[in-house]
């Protein structure tokens, strides 16, 4: 077989055409048939190709002169041993359905190959995952560790559905304890008031920053300071001194009640909330809120997902993008 490496790609002659015709490698031109880096690695490894002047270990290392190309190999490599053809783009990989190829079959998966060190931009990554959605595939990160191992997470930009409607709390009048309001609800304690509160005593309850702005913006609670009027700019200004995560809370809080959800504080799961639909006795969500430009380390939401998998939760990333809130869900798949 005709093979000529130019540094950059490795091509072969058109009796190379049968590895696309029957495996679904490399790309097709007049003469023969490209291979990208990952696939003439691939091939020469498994004594599929030869190439004058270089083994499997000469190839990989000068390929490897692109620092994330050993990441991307192994992730390759462990694609097509569990059966699957993959082609490079539009993202990093593009991956057929097991038993289908290039030409003849259909995608499934659109794979990002990513560092465990790697920060993650949410702009970026809802943008790839929409531009996924759109092909009617789903957006997978492959993340390769710091010993090489491999963990595939699907992703999914999502707008909530609406979880119903739920009993009202107001309208209230407070008083302001420091940060948070004492209020005298309607409802007696053994009623549901949609999951606003903590009663300190049959006839008081207690709101917490996040609910005292949501109901004050709603025009559901009256909050007074020694007689006179909080107004509700001044109120949240006064909160945001001791929160700088305010802003990205509230904006999330309010549009999960908008959607009819009921979020409490996620504190003891380590993140801003935990989420329930009113359907369920227990919590069916994690959601943490991000700002604009904010960038997570893919560790931390690794750490993120395993926990909210170990409590049989669902773990989201709410994000201020454009000028709504969009949940990135997180979720450890095997491939």
């Amino acid at each position: 077989m005709k093979v000529r490496f130019d540094g950059t790609w490795v091509r072969l002659g058109n009796e190379g055409r049968v590895l696309y015709d029957q495996s679904g490698y490399g790309r097709p031109e007049d003469d023969g048939l490209r291979l990208a880096p990952e696939e003439a690695c691939y091939l020469l490894h498994r004594g599929r190709i030869g190439i004058e002047g270089y083994d499997f270990d000469t190839l990989i290392a000068h390929f490897a002169r692109r620092p994330e190309f050993l990441r991307t190999f192994l992730v390759y490599r462990d694609l097509r041993e569990r059966g699957y053809a993959v082609q490079s783009g539009p993202h990093d990989f593009r991956v057929f359905r097991r038993g289908q190829r290039p030409g003849t079959g259909q995608s499934q998966y659109m794979v990002r190959v990513l560092s465990e060190r790697d920060l993650i931009d949410f702009e970026t990554l809802i943008h790839e995952a929409l531009a996924s959605s759109r092909m009617r595939k789903q957006h997978v990160l492959a993340v390769v560790d710091d010993e090489n191992e491999l963990t595939y997470y699907e992703i999914k930009v999502q707008n909530l559905p609406k979880a119903g409607e739920k009993p009202g709390i107001g309208p209230l009048e407070g008083v302001l304890v420091g940060r948070s309001a004492l209020v005298h609800p309607s409802h007696p304690r053994n009623e549901p008031v949609a999951g606003f509160g903590m009663y300190l005593d049959p006839e008081r309850m207690i709101l917490a920053p996040l609910e005292i702005i949501h109901l004050m913006a709603t025009g559901m609670l009256t909050l007074r300071d020694g007689g006179a009027l909080v107004d509700p700019d001044h109120y949240f200004a006064m909160v945001a001194t001791a929160d700088v995560e305010l802003a990205e809370k509230a904006a999330v809080y309010q549009d999960l009640r908008h959607c009819g959800y009921i979020p409490k504080t996620g504190y003891k799961f380590g993140h801003h909330f935990r989420v329930y639909s009113g359907q369920k006795v227990h919590s069916e969500m994690l959601v943490h809120a991000i700002a604009g430009g904010v960038r997570l380390p893919m560790s931390s939401i690794s750490r993120s997902v395993r926990l909210a998998h170990s409590v049989k939760k669902k773990m989201l990333f709410g994000h201020q993008h454009t000028s709504e809130i969009q949940y990135v869900e997180f979720a450890r798949i095997k491939l």
